[in-house]
């Protein structure tokens, strides 16, 4: 009985979170402009818009610029913080990590404001380039987190042993911790890209005249005409992420079957 019930509680769960993904095709290929049932008939006008619409192609544009920036840096960061944690003890060590990770637990609308009278108060102009400061600040908590489980499964011993054959840091860190923490980079990377691509509250706040991604949509949500047009990209938005996800779960994969590392699950 217990088995049945959660059963269907997974069920109504996944139903509840999926249904709205998978009603994007539905209305994007629809032949109306009115989202509703009963549908009209079977059009890509909506898909040819989206393509040619310049606007939103600029917006695609800057928000995969920083997106792209904010999961290196944000990663590369991680990394470093993930290493220094996991592998070194120094004095406030845990004060330094909490501060790091203080943008968790954080409002994001106070993150943008501070960091808008902060940007603006040392005369720094408002750009894709403070986008991806405040992208990263609140990104490298996350990558901090997936790198901390993959530093600390990591057996010392491997390491130990690359020093005793004469390996040096550098390259037993390039050549047996990255490896085998790579599964956790990929992860780190692709949550970061995730978090930057579809962050709105930062990137309304300090994009100035430029547009992002999430802030072209919320000012088309205002025009009913251009409703389809963002069930168009819904749909585009669905498909590469199932696309990156299956990339990232091959490389994942790839990764475990070089080192031989145990598979403890992935993304898919």
């Amino acid at each position: 009985m217990k088995v049945s019930g959660l059963r269907l509680y997974a069920l109504f769960y996944l139903v509840f979170l999926y249904a709205p993904i998978l009603l994007l095709p539905v209305f994007a290929f629809n032949d109306g402009t009115v989202i509703a049932f009963p549908l009209k008939g079977f059009t890509l006008e909506w898909f040819r818009q989206m393509l040619s619409n310049d606007t939103l192609g600029g917006a695609l544009t800057n928000s995969l610029i920083i997106a792209c920036s904010t999961a290196i840096l944000a990663t590369t960061f991680g990394v470093f913080a993930a290493r220094s944690s996991t592998r070194y003890s120094y004095p406030g060590k845990a004060g330094v990590i909490g501060l790091i990770m203080l943008p968790l637990v954080l409002p994001e609308i106070i993150v943008a404001v501070s960091l808008l009278v902060v940007l603006l108060g040392m005369g720094v102009s408002l750009s894709i380039f403070t986008v991806i400061l405040g992208h990263v600040l609140i990104a490298t908590p996350y990558a901090i987190a997936v790198l901390n489980a993959a530093f600390s499964s990591l057996d010392r011993s491997l390491e130990e042993a690359a020093y005793d054959l004469g390996e040096t840091r550098l390259s037993t860190f390039r050549l047996i911790t990255l490896p085998l923490v790579m599964p956790g980079i990929i992860s780190s990377a692709l949550m970061a890209f995730t978090i930057s691509l579809d962050e709105f509250i930062i990137a309304f706040f300090l994009a100035g005249e430029q547009t992002t991604l999430p802030t072209y949509i919320y000012s088309q949500l205002r025009f009913p005409k251009q409703i389809p047009m963002i069930m168009a990209l819904g749909t585009a938005l669905v498909l590469a992420s199932i696309v990156l996800l299956t990339t990232a779960e091959y490389v994942r994969r790839r990764g475990i079957a070089k080192t031989g590392a145990k598979d403890t699950g992935g993304f898919l």
